[in-house]
């Protein structure tokens, strides 16, 4: 029955000219807001030979701006001195600032608008500024000249810390002559909080070799070296994993008079201490107690994660021992280190039960433990551990923040018991508790897939009381459940109720349905949503066609699928790889790969890149029809393409290659699947270890056993093993 997918002939002609996503609805009489106004157009003048040289780029320059081609700001702030929290603060123009900051009499300008009260110095302010520059030397010039003409700037670490994220993020900024002539020409120079900052984002960036040099240099910029110079160019060269040439700095200290302090052992301790030198560590350790400086809980923390990436756990709780001996008390990243060096080092469950025993000799560091340790459980799926824990220290009056008690939920939905699953959380919710919307849903998705309907509604009744229902996008998160667990009559129930309350459907609502009604192959119904879509004033998009593509695909009307894939293209949406996927599978299901290959070519040709499931369908039809040598080029075409084969690759090839006698084929492409990044799971390892029993190679079946069970893997019970 083709053309019962027409879209285009349905919709009125003036329908098709929608923008995509738009919405009119009819029965709503809501107004769009107004765009915004834009500011003026400038006569923009490129990145000077400066800002190109300085940042390792080529750009044309090209003439200046006169002054008078500035229009006046609409706003910057309002005055140079700091400024009530009430005051009435208009917004920044950051476009302004960047023309101001891209010309080269850049800090007469900025002086200039200071003076007219249009700049205010205030690090909320600055913090802004630099953030919102596209340009690294422009964030560069605003700091200095706003850190010499209030000094407490150059001082101030958030300012210093956004400057040293922008340097990062953007840069590298290098001191070329250029830029080091525009900061002379300013009147202004670069002083040590500066340096500081910029040896910092050179040592994020890798730049170990510049840090040494421009160091060695420092005279030219008229700084004499310090301690905390020699502290930044240090942790510089750690950080960029120069080790050993943080050390010659750290031996070259005395020659300038510069005495380490607690920062620099401290920065060295971490440096070893991530490549796991851990006695090297307590060799500074002592060197530095010997000078007078005791470990602070920095040190502590350092020596705790060194400990754990050395796999020498036993000296991880020698290490709190000493801290409880010293009165040092460990603060949550010591806690994070711990907890999750010990996860890494050891099975979860040992890890697990180390923790425990030292969350009861540790009263103090609970709560702190606590958290930290929900949170590997739950990444490590250890429900029933997670909930005895949860259970354990809520009775102690234990209540978790509410991004762990989220996670560890989620976990409890997935990995326990419903019941048990119920009971926790509704203790918590009785105690304050308040899960994220999102927790609910999951909660609600899990009980109505059992069948615990009215459990469901219970929670569902509790998140429309609690407000959390209150707008499109959360009906939509509702709606979305139901479709999950194909209870569509209650998704068009919510829907329903959604209209009454006078809040208008969007696109995705519509969608949602669409994609539900899609899973049980309800064509009238996906058709009958489809008119009332486009009644509604929205143009249909790339998920609409999709789901209406898998709807007739489900139904067995490919034609009509096919005549689908035209109108989407009538109707300006371009199809995608999903698009293409969902009719190569449903084609490759009922034999028909001829006009598979046909899509694929097609794909090809619109220029849509293949993926991973596009050539699973191909492989795994070609493996069914004994087409070992297509599968095969299927195969080698998705490595080409830098795609990596998963277990259903593999699985298929190596089942097709056992079955046509070709076993040492399948054990080579077996032993290959680590190599290209994929993990054999128990399905794969099975197939070629009951292979291996039955030609009696046991010797071969015992070392995958070996190898498999290390990864977790389980396998059958074969005779001989």
């Amino acid at each position: 029955m083709r053309k019962l997918s027409s879209l285009a002939s349905r919709a009125k002609p003036s329908l098709k000219n929608l923008p995509e996503g738009s919405s009119n609805p009819k029965s709503f009489n809501k107004q769009s807001p107004s765009r915004p106004k834009l500011y003026p157009s400038f006569d923009h003048d490129n990145n000077s030979k400066t800002e190109a040289s300085s940042r390792g780029i080529l750009s044309i320059s090209s003439s200046s701006l006169n002054s008078h081609n500035f229009t006046k700001p609409n706003c910057v702030t309002l005055s140079s001195n700091h400024i009530s929290p009430h005051s009435d603060v208009k917004p920044i123009d950051h476009h302004y600032i960047s023309q101001v900051l891209a010309r080269k009499d850049w800090f007469l300008l900025l002086s200039h608008e200071l003076k007219a009260n249009r700049i205010n110095l205030v690090p909320r302010v600055v913090v802004s500024i630099l953030q919102n520059q596209e340009n690294p030397i422009h964030s560069l010039r605003f700091y200095i000249w706003a850190s010499n003409i209030n000094l407490l700037l150059a001082k101030d670490q958030s300012v210093k810390g956004v400057l040293g994220n922008v340097l990062h993020r953007m840069g590298p900024v290098i001191l070329s002559v250029e830029l080091l002539k525009d900061i002379k020409n300013s009147g202004f120079q670069i002083g040590e909080d500066l340096l500081c900052v910029l040896i910092g984002s050179w040592g994020r960036l890798g730049l170990a070799k510049y840090c040494a040099d421009i160091f060695g240099q420092i005279s030219f910029l008229g700084i004499s070296p310090s301690t905390r110079l020699y502290n930044a160019v240090i942790d510089a060269l750690v950080k960029s994993n120069s080790i050993d040439l943080a050390y010659l700095k750290f031996q070259q200290m005395s020659v300038d008079q510069c005495k380490p302090d607690r920062f620099t052992y401290n920065i060295l301790i971490h440096g070893v201490c991530r490549i796991g030198v851990v006695d090297e560590a307590l060799r500074l350790v002592k060197q530095m107690e010997g000078l007078g400086y005791a470990p602070n809980v920095y040190t502590y923390t350092i020596l705790i994660d060194g400990f754990c990436n050395a796999k020498r756990v036993a000296e991880v709780f020698r290490v709190l021992e000493i801290m409880k001996e010293r009165n040092v008390c460990p603060n949550e990243a010591t806690v994070r280190s711990l907890v999750h060096g010990v996860f890494r080092c050891l099975d979860p469950h040992k890890a697990f039960e180390l923790l425990i025993r030292f969350m009861e000799r540790e009263p103090l560091t609970q709560k702190l433990v606590c958290n930290t340790l929900l949170y590997r459980l739950s990444n490590n799926s250890m429900a029933s551990e997670a909930a005895a824990i949860l259970t354990k220290m809520g009775d102690r009056g234990y209540l978790p923040e509410s991004s762990t008690f989220d996670y560890t939920a989620t976990c409890l939905v997935k990995g326990l018991d419903l019941n048990e699953t119920c009971g926790i959380l509704d203790t918590f919710i009785k105690r304050g508790v308040k899960p994220r919307f999102s927790t609910y849903l999951l909660l609600m998705e899990a009980l109505y897939k059992a069948g615990r309907d009215v459990e469901g509604d219970r929670y569902l009744n509790h998140v429309f009381k609690d407000g959390l229902v209150s707008n499109v996008n959360s009906y939509n998160m509702v709606i979305d459940c139901f479709c999950k667990v194909n209870m569509m009559d209650r998704a068009t129930e919510i829907c329903r109720e959604m209209r009454d309350r006078d809040i208008a459907p969007n696109l995705v609502t519509f969608n949602t349905l669409i994609s539900g009604h899609c899973k049980d192959a309800e064509v009238h119904k996906t058709r009958d949503l489809l008119v009332m879509l486009l009644e509604c004033g929205f143009k249909p998009d790339k998920f609409t066609f999709n789901s209406m593509i898998d709807c007739l695909c489900r139904a067995h009307r490919f034609e009509d699928a096919l005549d689908c894939l035209s109108e989407m293209v009538e109707w300006g949406v371009p199809p995608n790889t999903i698009t293409y996927n969902i009719l190569i599978r449903s084609l490759c299901a009922i034999g028909d790969v001829a006009r598979s290959l046909r899509l694929f070519q097609k794909m090809q040709t619109d220029r849509i890149s293949p993926d991973i499931y596009t050539f699973n369908a191909l492989i795994q039809s070609f493996c069914r029809m004994n087409k070992i040598e297509k599968a095969e080029k299927a195969f080698f075409s998705m490595l080409t393409l830098g795609l990596r084969p998963d277990n259903f690759s593999y699985s298929a090839l190596i089942k097709a290659l056992i079955k046509s006698g070709r076993f040492d084929e399948a054990k080579q492409t077996f032993l290959s699947m680590e190599q290209n990044g994929c993990n054999p799971d128990s399905y794969t390892s099975n197939l070629i270890l009951e292979t291996l029993v039955q030609q009696g190679r046991f010797e071969e079946a015992h070392d995958i056993v070996k190898t498999s069970k290390e990864r977790g893997i389980s396998f059958k019970s074969f005779l001989g093993l």
